[in-house]
C-alpha cells in the first residue's frame, strides 16, 4: 500500500511539468482587400492575438487578391478601415507573406 503523499514527495520542483510553448498561428488570406470583410477581420483576429501575452507566432499569407492589402500608399475613403495600416500592425508582432 502506499502513503499518502508518497507520491508528491517524490517529484522535486525542478522535476515539476512545465507548459507546452503556443502552436504558431497560420492566416490565410485569398479574397481582395476591400468589398469583402474576410481580410478585415483575419487582420483584426491576427492584432488582437499578438497583444496576447501567451500567443505563439503569427504568420499571414497574402495570396491571389489579397495581396492588394500590402501596396503602399492606399487611399480609402472616409469611414473605411485601411489594411495597409493593419498589416503594419502585424508586421510588427508576426510575419507576412505576399
Amino acid at each position: 500500500m502506499v502513503e499518502s503523499g508518497a507520491y508528491l514527495g517524490a517529484i522535486s520542483s525542478s522535476e515539476a511539468p512545465v507548459a507546452a510553448a503556443a502552436a504558431p498561428t497560420v492566416l490565410v488570406l485569398h479574397d481582395a482587400p476591400y468589398g469583402s470583410e474576410r481580410p478585415y477581420n483575419a487582420l483584426r483576429l491576427a492584432l488582437a492575438m499578438a497583444k496576447q501575452a501567451d500567443a505563439g507566432p503569427i504568420a499571414v499569407y497574402l495570396l491571389g487578391d489579397a495581396v492588394g492589402a500590402a501596396v503602399a500608399g492606399q487611399r480609402t475613403p472616409d469611414g473605411f478601415y485601411n489594411l495597409e495600416r493593419m498589416l503594419h500592425g502585424v508586421l510588427r508582432a508576426g510575419t507576412v507573406f505576399a
